[in-house]
């Protein structure tokens, strides 16, 4: 079962056991009282109460400020099927892990394979590893592109392909 981290529990504020949450992810929709969430592979915690707009909640219930600082640190994971279910998303977006792995074509040339996806500012950037052709033709073992427009011309997540635009010249200039 492959997890990922969408969120952190900080401090302790307060006495009645309410705890910071540093929210990893696009999608605070998914923070609700009853919302259960990963901790490890095998434990789970259930959020009994959330106050997103001071950025608080309550695990397990819990109402006294020793049992909460149990749980300073821990951090949440999901599994991707929940993400699935519980986020939405608009026309044109994607999950950071769909667009992992996916090959990167531009002109019908494969310039490399998405690694991860990169958030520097605003911007969202594909991280892509060069197509060992490219490699051997002195290119560099890496490098990012801009995930918008120009850039973004085609993207079918059921094959694994993004066509690009644009990148040849960031790959040739990295």
């Amino acid at each position: 079962m492959k997890l990922l981290h969408i969120a952190t529990i900080g401090k302790t504020v307060g006495l009645k056991g309410d705890m910071k949450l540093h929210i990893k992810s696009d999608f605070p929709e998914q923070f609700v009282k009853g919302a259960v969430f990963f901790i490890n592979k095998k434990d789970k915690v259930t959020l009994s109460d959330v106050n997103l707009g001071r950025g608080l909640v309550k695990l397990n219930n819990i109402t006294n400020l020793e049992d909460a600082k149990k749980f300073t640190n821990a951090k949440l994971f999901t599994t991707y099927e929940d993400t699935r279910k519980n986020c939405h998303l608009n026309e044109g977006e994607y999950f950071f892990f769909d667009l992992e792995d996916c090959d990167v074509y531009e002109d019908g040339k494969k310039l490399g394979n998405v690694h991860e996806v990169e958030r520097i500012g605003i911007t969202n950037y594909l991280s892509i590893v060069t197509d060992e052709i490219l490699l051997n033709e002195g290119f560099a073992k890496n490098f990012l592109v801009p995930f918008m427009e120009p850039f973004k011309v085609n993207v079918d997540i059921d094959k694994k392909v993004i066509t690009l635009s644009g990148a040849m010249d960031i790959l040739e200039a990295s």
